[in-house]
């Protein structure tokens, strides 16, 4: 059994990435009272695990969604909130890529947000560069 959130929430998906003492969001509990989701989600579905192959290459899972449920719209992702997105992937390597890809990355990112990011956006985006300059990154 597990619950699968759809949410556009980036400052959320930032910090769940490389924060291992992010303190648990605010959570519901699904109707049935087996799980919960995250509050502030747009979308959830609880499943149950049909099958599982766990092969090294590549894993499969059929899965069958047994409730689901909607809370608000999904305001989907636009420049900014893609521009966070890639930049929390590129914090999550930050062991082995050099800090100078790094910064180039981010740079080019930077610009993104600043041009169309909101409030959440900024925030979200300046906790990772503040993550990456505090986390040594392998030489070139």
């Amino acid at each position: 059994y597990g619950v699968l959130n759809v949410t556009d929430d980036v400052e959320l998906l930032a910090r769940a990435a490389v924060d291992p003492d992010m303190p648990p969001p605010p959570l519901l509990q699904t109707p049935d009272g087996k799980g919960s989701f995250l509050a502030q989600t747009c979308r959830w579905y609880a499943f149950t695990v049909k099958s599982l192959d766990d092969q090294p290459q590549r894993a499969a899972v059929t899965a069958q969604v047994v409730q689901c449920g909607r809370l608000r719209d999904f305001f989907g992702f636009n420049r900014a909130k893609h521009a966070v997105v890639e930049a929390a992937i590129l914090a999550t390597r930050c062991n082995i890529l050099a800090r100078k890809k790094i910064e180039g990355e981010f740079h080019r990112l930077e610009e993104m947000v600043q041009k169309t990011g909101g409030e959440q956006e900024h925030r979200a985006f300046r906790f990772l560069q503040e993550y990456i300059a505090g986390n040594p990154t392998p030489e070139p």
